[in-house]
């Protein structure tokens, strides 16, 4: 093992899950899985902490396949198995509908939606209160530029994401990890190379997303940092404010009438 790689993310992983109370004694944890090297990543360092702290879980992989050609989801399966974590797979259709002509939406926007429920149907059926995701540092900036260009709003994902009232929560421990450390770890640790055979893994809004960032990255190395700082450096009192709802608005005739009677 790569003693660098290992001990960045070991300090990023394990920021998150203490600053954010990730992860408690006797929790049951739905993994999903991608096979990426953010999924595998995260995967091992849960399995690495069970043996350093003082707490227990369990790991519950889930990969929902989309339905693609060439899938990967029995070599995946065989993979975890090797990690000692059995991989269930969840077939579906999804991205081949998502794909289709029957979908007039964003096709990465409706198979990503698809996925996600799914998971929390599985993790319902395991008894589990958490679902883990492996997004890093790199996909929350993303995520706040895509919501600003495509969908007019300024957010992102969080690091814990309750939902259905608190009963349930989203978390991502890769939250402050930087994907080139990922990559390197993932390489240093030999993880296999699962290829996405997604028709629009390389031309999604996205990937236009990233190549954006990684040219202003270029051209001054603290950008990525001042950019995830600024998400929690808020200031409202210098955002716009929503205006006034449009029947509400009446013209200075009638304000003039009103005030006269």
């Amino acid at each position: 093992m790569a003693r660098h790689s290992y001990k960045v993310l070991k300090r990023s992983v394990g920021k998150a899950l203490h600053l954010y109370d990730m992860i408690a004694d006797g929790d049951r944890l739905t993994v999903g899985i991608s096979g990426g090297a953010d999924s595998l990543t995260m995967l091992w360092f849960l399995k690495d902490r069970l043996a350093r702290v003082p707490i227990h879980y369990e790991i519950f992989a889930v990969y929902v396949d989309p339905g693609f050609e060439d899938g990967f989801s029995d070599a995946l399966a065989c993979y975890c198995d090797g990690m000692g974590t059995p991989l269930r797979v969840e077939h579906t259709d999804y991205g081949l509908l998502s794909h289709s002509d029957h979908n007039r939406e964003n096709p990465c926007f409706l198979c990503s939606r698809l996925r996600r429920k799914r998971l929390f149907e599985v993790a319902d059926e395991l008894g589990c209160r958490k679902l883990v995701l492996g997004h890093n540092k790199d996909d929350i900036i993303e995520t706040l530029f895509l919501n600003i260009c495509y969908a007019g709003e300024i957010s992102t994902m969080l690091p814990v994401q309750p939902l259905f009232g608190g009963d349930f929560s989203v978390i991502r421990p890769l939250a402050f990890s930087d994907e080139e450390m990922i990559r390197r770890f993932a390489t240093d640790m030999a993880f296999p190379e699962f290829i996405n055979s997604c028709p629009s893994a390389a031309s999604s809004k996205r990937a236009e997303i990233k190549a954006m960032l990684e040219t202003l990255y270029r051209s001054n190395r603290k950008i990525k940092g001042n950019i995830f700082r600024a998400m929690s450096r808020v200031k409202p009192d210098y955002l716009l404010q929503p205006g006034p709802q449009k029947n509400a608005l009446r013209s200075p005739d009638s304000v003039s009438r009103s005030m006269h009677g």
